[in-house]
């Protein structure tokens, strides 16, 4: 049985800048998998149905419910952590 390792961040804490670049990339997040979704020949529906490929997520991210969007947040921030804890740095030119 598969038993999920992930690298524990729960002691990096981002600045507010990097919090702010959550949200782009949790929007790109859902971007990146929608255009992945249609490119496989899903379309939306308002129940996901796999058989048809169906799936009523996709809109666009600003559409989403607050539940859709906080699991992209959620991937979006434990990889700016991620980075962080392995030692990179992150800076805004």
């Amino acid at each position: 049985m598969y038993t999920p390792k992930p690298i524990d961040t729960a002691d990096v804490r981002l600045d507010e800048e990097i919090l702010k670049l959550s949200e782009e990339l949790a929007k790109n997040t859902h971007e990146v998998w929608s255009a992945g979704r249609i490119r496989d020949g899903w379309v939306w529906g308002e129940k996901r149905d796999d058989a048809q490929k169906h799936h009523p997520c996709l809109i666009p991210y600003e559409e989403l419910s607050e539940e859709e969007k906080e699991y992209d947040r959620n991937t979006a921030i434990e990889t700016l952590k991620l980075i962080v804890k392995l030692g990179y740095h992150i800076t805004k030119d």
